[in-house]
């Protein structure tokens, strides 16, 4: 993060823009960054670069849109601070021109760079006192994050009380510890790599949370194998341990992540990888109750959207010859908002566009309206996905991917408890 640009506010230089932290980001160790409001970015790999463009027709509703690649660079100013910085690739700046950039540039606080890396920002003149004694406060902060991430991986489930007055999707930048580990770690690399290297491949992705106010994520680890046909016998002995250790072993399926807003507490709830590999099966099927509960009821009206939508991509799957989708993840989300409460004595003006349900007892005598389009269902992260289709590859699978589609039976069916148990 470079403070002279502060809090992650300014997006834009000249002929590229700024990338951010994704702050969604809940799994994985791959830095996902943000491109603009519809698009993320990550590293460019060959496997999953392959994937994304000879994707069957069929899977294409259960995986991000592929939008293309760009090239990426840092900048580091006299203080050591780092920024990254996406460009067209080769060139070809139609690449980016053609997405929508339009939620990248807040006019009052679109920042340029000249030749001469002189900081100009339009409607208003900045200081250079200023932004030393910004690039000091912020540079106090980076220091202080650095000294909190082996606290945060230590703190398997955090818990973070938001500012009722204030936009509760903002404030998600400030507390995601996943998110803030995973892109320090990508600069330090990336710092580490300088001498030798400062342009790297990146693919853009569809954000998958742009849709929603306040997105709760789940990221699934799918499958009882992890490792790849190319992994080394380390690597593969360490996959292989992480697997009989966790419910991925005995259901096919482990919690890599998850976010939360839960409205009763007004607390945002983070869960990270290490804590989901301790789980049970019965303290998973916890976690995904705690998942799809608000602090307050139960959105029960997400259960048979979800479960469609899991047995249709296992239909899908089931369907796939040779696939194997090693280490991949899958992505549940939702809108975590505070659905409008409506008393049931109201007008029936007020009453009319409700959902027949109601909520469960704890919410009282009001009904509650779900909002459209809350539940997404995707696949994500192919860097170790093979198929016979890869010429390249030595090693060739039969059938569909057993292990799989194995996992997604069982979340269907957890699931399907949860929902029969808390209608009883």
């Amino acid at each position: 993060m470079s403070p002279a640009f502060g809090a992650m506010e300014v997006e834009h230089y000249s002929k590229g823009v700024l990338l951010e932290p994704f702050v969604h980001q809940v799994g994985g160790h791959s830095c996902v960054l943000r491109f603009n409001d519809k698009t993320i970015c990550k590293p460019l790999i060959q496997r999953e670069h392959q994937f994304y463009e000879t994707l069957p027709t069929e899977m294409r509703k259960f995986t991000p849109q592929y939008e293309g690649v760009v090239s990426v660079s840092f900048e580091e100013d006299e203080d050591g601070n780092l920024c990254l910085i996406a460009y067209p690739l080769n060139g070809d700046h139609d690449n980016l021109e053609n997405l929508d950039n339009a939620d990248c540039e807040p006019k009052s606080k679109l920042l340029r760079w000249t030749n001469k890396k002189t900081m100009l920002l339009e409607n208003e003149k900045v200081s250079k006192e200023w932004v030393r004694q910004h690039r000091k406060e912020e540079k106090m902060k980076s220091h202080k994050l650095e000294e909190e991430f082996e606290w945060l991986k230590k703190s398997e489930v955090l818990y973070y009380t938001v500012e009722k007055k204030g936009n509760v999707s903002s404030q998600f930048k400030h507390h995601n510890p996943w998110s803030m580990k995973c892109h320090q770690q990508q600069l330090q690399q990336m710092k580490e790599n300088a001498k030798h290297r400062n342009q790297y491949k990146f693919i853009l992705l569809e954000n998958l949370t742009s849709r929603y106010e306040v997105p709760c994520v789940l990221d699934l680890k799918m499958g009882t194998r992890q490792h790849g046909d190319d992994a080394s016998e380390e690597k593969k002995a360490n996959q292989i341990r992480k697997c009989q250790q966790s419910t991925s072993a005995v259901i096919g399926v482990r919690v890599c992540g998850m976010q939360v807003y839960q409205a009763g507490t007004g607390q945002l709830m983070f869960m990270n990888k290490y804590h989901g590999r301790k789980l049970s099966v019965q303290g998973f099927k916890e976690a995904l109750y705690q998942f799809f509960h608000n602090g307050k009821y139960l959105r029960r009206e997400l259960f048979d959207s979800v479960i469609k939508k899991l047995t249709e991509l296992k239909s899908v799957l089931e369907k796939q010859e040779s696939y194997r989708f090693y280490s991949s993840s899958l992505l549940i989300i939702y809108d975590g908002k505070e659905r409008q409460e409506v008393a049931v004595d109201s007008d029936p003006e007020d009453l009319e566009d409700l959902s027949e349900e109601s909520s469960d007892e704890s919410a009282g005598a009001y009904a509650y309206k779900p909002t459209a389009s809350t539940v997404d269902v995707r696949m994500i992260d192919f860097a170790h996905t093979t198929c016979k289709y890869y010429g390249e590859d030595s090693v060739v699978h039969e059938g569909q991917d057993t292990g799989y589609v194995f996992g997604l039976q069982n979340l269907i069916d957890i699931i399907k408890e949860i929902r029969d148990e808390s209608s009883e």
